[in-house]
């Protein structure tokens, strides 16, 4: 079950590259990104789920890659992307939102409606289905994104900062409903907030000027706090601040 990232180039301007010769896999089910701000974590989400392409070299889902028309549809089938911000759609309510997003990966109109009720149910927002969604919070609505993606049978959930902006209770049940994804679908969360990476997370990325600094298991990672350091945030800042 792995993403890969072979040989990717990619910029944004012929002045900056942004990744050069990159090259990641990932396996673990439960992963965190981290990085600072600028690192180039919502860029390699674009290219995960296809909605950037690298310049050269390439990215796979189980081998799978979006390469050609038909060949995208089905990768972004089994390949979910939630953006740091979920928007509402005008007149929809939060059921028809949701059955929405499995239309638009191709399920027929009822089968979207069908996966639409258990979708909701799996995130705790049953009882809000006849709801407007504009008229969701901030919490709720990043659910509602969580809701559409498993409409659809995502094999792989990729999440852009999800808990930014939320508050502390927010952030709680979110990364409840986090963990308890992991048991059935693969999920990546790129973040630059440290709080609560052993008890969500197995695997670690940490990612700074478009290179990857460390990857490994989350012990790992609190080992390479220096001193008497402890902790993910003296691991992160050691590991960002010696490649500065």
């Amino acid at each position: 079950m792995s993403l890969e990232f072979h040989h990717v180039d990619f910029q944004y301007s012929r002045k900056a590259g942004l990744f050069a010769g990159f090259a990641l896999r990932i396996d673990d089910p439960a992963t965190v990104l981290l990085g600072p701000n600028g690192a180039g974590k919502s860029t390699l989400m674009a290219l995960a789920s296809s909605q950037l392409a690298p310049r050269r070299g390439s990215v796979s889902w189980r081998g799978r890659t979006p390469t050609g028309h038909g060949d995208r549809a089905a990768y972004r089938r089994a390949v979910a992307w939630l953006p740091q911000q979920v928007t509402p759609v005008p007149g929809l309510s939060v059921r028809e939102q949701v059955a929405y997003s499995g239309w638009l990966k191709g399920m027929s109109r009822a089968d979207a409606w069908h996966a639409s009720a258990g979708a909701l149910d799996r995130v705790g927002l049953a009882s809000l289905a006849d709801r407007r969604s504009h008229r969701l919070s901030g919490g709720q609505l990043r659910r509602l994104g969580i809701a559409g993606c498993l409409a659809h049978r995502s094999e792989l959930i990729l999440m852009d900062e999800p808990t930014a902006g939320l508050d502390p209770a927010q952030r709680g049940m979110f990364r409840t409903l986090v963990e308890d994804l992991t048991t059935e679908v693969s999920v990546i969360v790129s973040t630059h907030q440290t709080e609560d990476l052993a008890t969500s997370y197995r695997h670690v990325v940490v990612l700074d000027q478009g290179r990857v600094r460390f990857q490994g298991g989350i012990d790992e990672f609190h080992a390479v706090a220096p001193g008497r350091g402890e902790g993910a945030e003296a691991a992160y800042t050691h590991l960002v601040e010696r490649e500065a």
